[in-house]
């Protein structure tokens, strides 16, 4: 009883403080939930079917993971990792209750590595219903692949350009079927420097990071050009910013009163779990069987920017990607 006068007593006290914080604190709430995005609300079962998703072993590639399986999915984690995949494939067989998930090698800066996963997925695997271009590496320094390219043009773009070519046949032969590719938001600043696509005359990780997310969009749109017809559906799309370990290369060059005005909205930024509900979307909503080639935010379509939308470029690139991953 004493202590309900005591909090009686400081509310009348203090009423203009008490209000202060009550709005603060539900204004907070709501940006959060206004921040969290969409969510797939869709049930669709994946029993009988396989998806394979890069960079399934953290993240929102890893929440990806647990949703489809939830689904029935028998799920392939392919990634570069392999101890902290078979921990990640551990967790994703416990929180799911399905245990037909399993785990491959996959270095996106290796193209040979590529090959090596895509010829192992054809000669084992008797159908793949969804491919999830997942995996990214984001602001690094100036790094180069095994084969010699940008690395962040070689990871985010040509890597996934050359799996999903591999695997073509064999998702043709499952149709329907979907390629999933997450870009970002970051494809907007974003152009492709078809004169300097490693960016050896002025290398700059953003520059290089939003090449290569413009990149997958343009991808997206090439795919859906050539496959009309057979039945697989491409879709890019933005996740949201996240929590993850994608920033940690920006994270540590970050100027220390960036760092200071930066570390009270991580309380706001997305989850992995929400950060993965785009991908979800694309890879299960059944409203999207009959469109491709489009671009996604917060599981709804969203328009990309001019740059993104550019046919002519998209081919441009895609041929361009083509004599890349041919002369390795």
């Amino acid at each position: 009883m004493q202590n309900f006068t005591a909090i009686k007593s400081f509310v009348f006290q203090y009423p203009k403080t008490i209000a202060v914080i009550t709005v603060t604190g539900v204004g907070l709430f709501g940006v959060k939930k206004w921040m969290a995005g969409g969510v797939c609300r869709s049930k669709a079962s994946l029993e009988g079917k396989t998806v394979l998703i890069t960079g399934g072993n953290t993240g929102i590639g890893k929440e990806t993971a647990v949703d489809l399986a939830r689904r029935g999915a028998r799920v392939i984690l392919a990634c570069r990792d392999m101890d902290r995949a078979n921990k990640a494939a551990a967790e994703v067989m416990k929180r799911s209750g399905n245990d037909q998930v399993v785990v491959r090698k996959l270095d996106l800066a290796s193209l040979e590595s590529v090959r090596q996963l895509a010829k192992d997925v054809r000669d084992n695997e008797e159908r793949l219903d969804v491919l999830i271009n997942n995996a990214g590496i984001m602001s690094c320094p100036e790094w180069k692949t095994e084969d010699g390219f940008e690395m962040q043009f070689g990871v985010n773009h040509l890597g996934h350009f050359l799996l999903t070519n591999c695997l073509l046949d064999l998702l043709e032969k499952s149709s329907p079927s979907r390629i999933v590719n997450v870009s970002s938001l970051a494809h907007e600043k974003g152009q492709i420097y078809f004169d300097d696509i490693n960016l050896e005359k002025k290398y700059h990780p953003w520059k290089s990071y939003s090449q290569s997310k413009l990149a997958n969009v343009l991808f997206t749109r090439e795919l859906a050009n050539n496959l009309k017809g057979t039945g697989v559906t491409s879709y890019s799309l933005h996740p949201g910013v996240i929590r993850t370990e994608l920033g940690r290369h920006m994270w540590p060059e970050m100027p220390l009163w960036k760092k200071v005005v930066f570390t009270p909205f991580m309380f706001l930024i997305k989850s992995p779990t929400e950060g993965a509900q785009t991908t979800i979307y694309c890879a299960v909503e059944e409203s999207l069987q009959n469109e491709s080639g489009l671009y996604y935010s917060d599981c709804a379509p969203k328009t990309a920017a001019p740059q993104g939308l550019d046919d002519e470029a998209a081919k441009k690139l895609w041929d361009l990607s083509a004599a890349m991953v041919s002369r390795t």
